[in-house]
């Protein structure tokens, strides 16, 4: 699928779907065929990967139906990390991926949010998965009060790369409160310069569900920046965002004035 282009306001170039960068990472909590049906028929080109989030693709009526959706409209779904990390608690491995072979993932996301697990072993999982799936994974802890130094967070994103993650996600939860985000919703924009400087951008998905997160990453990262957590009615409103649309973005984006990024 070909990227928006109009050739009247010469908007910032995106590449087309299938892309590997420009990623908007959707969060389906439960929706509905119509709805979906909806999203893509005045959004289609710009979704590129749907998450199931946390646990609802195990308690969905009619799974198989969404599923064959989302594949009629060529676009990949993955389930949420913390379906893993229950998979991982129960020790049902192997049953998981029997699970996902027969529902046809192409995808899986692998996190350690909210459950400890030995970094050697999510590596393993990450290497494990990698064979027969395209792997997420993600760093950053659910939990608001816990905070990791700069340097871990570059430490674990180059490890679970080279363990074969297409992509690492940078834990913000559904809301913006816990990870590269503080519990109060204020982003930490110094520890994404951190990563940022060490981490090829293009490797990372940032979680933003915030229109002035979706904002700032947007203006400090280019247009073609990774972003996940998106509601779906964002869709539209993240595009115009990504080419100046939006008068959040527009001197920056479209019209080339630099500003300082404020979160």
């Amino acid at each position: 699928m070909p990227g928006f282009n109009d050739g009247f306001l010469d908007v910032p170039e995106r590449p087309g779907k299938p892309r590997e960068v420009g990623l908007t990472h959707v969060m389906d909590k439960g929706l509905n065929l119509r709805d979906i049906e909806g999203m893509f028929d005045v959004g289609g080109q710009f979704v590129d990967i749907v998450k199931l989030g946390w646990g609802t693709s195990y308690v969905t009526n009619n799974l198989e139906k969404k599923i064959a959706l989302y594949r009629h409209f060529e676009t990949p779904i993955v389930c949420g990390g913390t379906l893993f990390e229950a998979v991982y608690g129960r020790g049902r491995m192997d049953e998981f991926k029997r699970w996902l072979h027969d529902n046809r993932f192409s995808h899986v996301e692998i996190s350690d949010g909210t459950l400890e697990i030995p970094r050697d072993r999510k590596l393993e999982l990450i290497e494990e998965f990698a064979r027969d799936f395209v792997v997420l994974s993600e760093v950053g802890s659910k939990d608001s009060d816990v905070v990791y130094a700069p340097y871990q967070w570059v430490e674990w994103i180059k490890e679970e790369k080279e363990a074969g993650a297409w992509k690492v996600i940078t834990e913000a939860r559904e809301g913006g409160t816990a990870g590269i985000f503080r519990k109060d919703g204020d982003m930490r924009t110094g520890l994404i310069d951190e990563i940022a400087h060490e981490i090829a951008i293009d490797d990372l998905i940032f979680e933003a569900p915030t229109k002035s997160s979706q904002a700032w990453f947007v203006k400090h990262f280019g247009p073609n920046v990774n972003l996940g957590n998106i509601p779906p009615e964002e869709v539209i409103p993240l595009e115009t965002l990504r080419l100046g649309l939006r008068g959040d973005t527009l001197k920056e984006v479209l019209l080339g004035v630099a500003e300082p990024a404020t979160p």
